[in-house]
């Protein structure tokens, strides 16, 4: 065995742990040039943004809701305003376990499926650390029992907003439309940014045609919280612009006689002030409590409202397509003199039907008999002589009737400041080609003449057409808001109605007269004790068809087959202040129904003394407080 000293050499050994100590020591320097590197780069390079990020875990910026803008009528009645509301509202980035405390939420608040389901769909369409309404209207006993246990329910909060609120209810269901929660469709076309803290937008009426200036633009404010994320302070605050104040042309005073004159019938009235075009009332029944679907309506409900067979929903003002029937004739009667189809001189014999030449059918007047031996416009008018109309109409042609008839807007949409305006409909040569694919007929122009066949208008058609006939030609796109934060709505201007004898407008004033101040007016029944004139034409449009010749009896059909009732008409007749179109759907006579319906329409607006006395209404004076 060798001596130990020849296996052991202290030089090779040093010069080894020499070499190791240097590798450590390059190896230390190395991770501690790293580190300090890194070090360097997080707190100098990087120090704002990690600052940035440091900061929000205390520090958030929170969007503040605008408040939307009241709704006002005419006179300063309050339509549309907004209440105080609580909800439970949850924030998922603080929330533990979302569903065990949903169950916990459960058992101390009332919670149903359809607040959890409609909460988990929202939570799809969410912005990080915003808050999300689980529960909607708490009431106190609620929130106290929430403040309760508030302390285990990390995440969980109670949020006060404002919620949209209706006075008048069903009344202006069908002009102000309502605002509901905003839908998938409408979070994906809606700038996300400015309804950050926005649960609503308006769905119908002028709550969704001046969406953009009721809504506001939104504020924001950096907050510090904390690890619970219950704000501590503000640090920052950027108030939110609030939407703007609309006024309407309406006069709930109007508006509510209008609706309760109609009563149970299903029906449409619509005023408008000639001067500017401004509605004064739109009234469709039987209508719905718009508040229902605010916070999103029960299914129970909403069953009821689509089911009726009543169609409360059926906005029939605008939606509404209806044979104008004999309501159609001062306009007819107008184009026909401007033509010089006929003059005012020009009579017809009336037997009490009609026939086209070669032609075995029948059109009879809707007076067995006929109306007398030699009769002129102004009778034909006055007591609504189908076949001087059957007789006008074939001389007129379809032609004539047509381009006549766009001048008072017939066959188009009104431009109200409204969506959803059918454009009813006035036939011609080209439609019946494209629809029907086939020719015009001369029969079909003969139910023309009277308001029958193919033709369809809107009672705001009918409307806007009668306040032309009121202003000599002059013709307004009706407009529902009056001013927007003060600033008046312009509406776009329409061509003048322009004629060939100016004196025929003051001549069809006239036969309109006489329809409700003649003896033998079909509206002369509503002319007793009227201290101001009225110019109208009353209107029966047929719902089926009747053989000619055949008699019928209107009591042995039932309700719903029955006739429409119509009548139109503006007053006072020498200087028009307004001008209505009303329908009463199976109402089976114009005069008899419809005209004593407008009769005190026109007596609530122009003698308003002689009308019944209503309760006070509260209105909103300059000061913001409420008036009676």
């Amino acid at each position: 065995m060798p001596p130990l000293d020849r296996l052991k050499d202290p030089n090779r050994e040093r010069r080894l742990f020499g070499r190791r100590y240097l590798v450590a020591i390059v190896l230390i320097g190395i991770m501690l040039g790293i580190i300090c590197g890194r070090y360097f780069y997080l707190q100098v390079i990087e120090h704002e943004l990690y600052q940035v990020q440091s900061d929000r875990n205390r520090i958030q910026l929170q969007p503040i809701p605008p408040k939307r803008g009241l709704i006002y009528d005419r006179n300063g009645v309050l339509l549309a305003e907004n209440i105080p509301s609580y909800s439970l509202v949850l924030i998922k980035e603080r929330v533990p376990d979302v569903d065990a405390t949903l169950s916990e939420l459960a058992a101390i608040i009332d919670i149903d499926e359809d607040d959890i389901r409609k909460f988990k769909r929202r939570l799809r369409h969410r912005r990080p650390y915003q808050a999300v309404p689980l529960k909607l209207r708490l009431t106190e006993e609620e929130i106290a029992r929430f403040a309760v246990n508030r302390y285990r329910l990390p995440g969980v909060d109670i949020d006060a907003q404002l919620i949209r609120y209706y006075p008048q209810g069903e009344l202006l269901a069908h002009v102000l439309g309502y605002v509901g929660r905003i839908n998938e469709r409408e979070m994906e076309e809606i700038d996300t940014v400015n309804y950050s803290a926005t649960n609503y937008i308006g769905k119908l009426g002028v709550e969704k045609f001046y969406e953009e200036s009721l809504h506001g633009t939104v504020g924001y404010q950096n907050v510090e919280t904390n690890a619970r994320g219950r704000v501590l302070r503000v640090l920052e605050r950027h108030p939110p612009i609030p939407g703007a104040d609309l006024v309407l042309n309406i006069d709930v005073e109007l508006q509510k006689v209008a609706h309760e004159i109609l009563g149970n019938e299903r029906g449409a009235i619509v005023a408008i002030d000639p001067a500017d075009g401004g509605v004064l009332a739109m009234v469709s029944t039987p209508s719905y409590d718009i508040n229902l679907f605010v916070n999103g309506i029960s299914s129970k409900d909403y069953k009821v409202l689509r089911e009726s067979p009543d169609l409360p929903l059926f906005n029939r003002t605008l939606l509404g397509q209806y044979p104008p029937a004999s309501t159609l004739k001062p306009i007819l009667g107008l184009g026909a003199l401007h033509y010089g189809v006929v003059t005012r001189r020009t009579t017809v014999y009336d037997p009490g039907w009609f026939q086209l030449p070669n032609d075995e059918r029948v059109y009879r007047d809707w007076k067995t008999g006929g109306h007398g031996n030699r009769i002129d416009l102004h009778q034909a008018i006055v007591e609504s002589c189908d076949v001087y109309f059957y007789d006008m109409a074939v001389n007129m042609g379809i032609d004539r009737i047509h381009e006549f008839g766009t001048r008072f807007g017939l066959g188009e949409r009104t431009g109200i400041d409204i969506d959803n305006e059918r454009a009813g409909l006035l036939p011609s040569r080209e439609w019946k080609r494209e629809v029907k694919g086939s020719h015009w007929f001369p029969g079909e122009t003969v139910n023309v003449g009277i308001g029958q066949g193919f033709m369809l208008t809107t009672p705001m058609q009918l409307a806007v057409a009668t306040a032309v006939l009121a202003n000599r030609g002059e013709r307004k796109v009706p407009r529902i808001v009056r001013t927007i934060d003060g600033f008046p709505v312009q509406a776009p201007i329409k061509p003048k109605v322009e004629i060939a004898n100016d004196s025929d407008w003051d001549y069809i004033r006239e036969t309109m007269e006489g329809v409700v101040h003649e003896i033998r007016g079909t509206a002369k029944n509503i002319s007793n004790n009227l201290d101001y004139r009225i110019a109208g034409k009353t209107g029966t449009a047929q719902v089926i068809g009747i053989v000619s010749h055949d008699e019928h009896d209107p009591t042995q059909l039932a309700k719903r087959q029955r006739d429409h009732a119509l009548f139109v008409g503006f007053a006072p007749a020498d200087n028009p202040t307004i001008a209505l179109a009303v329908i009463v759907e199976n109402g089976e006579a114009g005069g008899r129904v419809a005209a004593p319906i407008a009769r005190r329409v026109f007596d609530a607006y122009l003698r308003p003394d002689k009308v019944k006395p209503k309760a006070p209404v509260k209105r909103r004076a300059a000061d913001g407080s409420e008036e009676v």
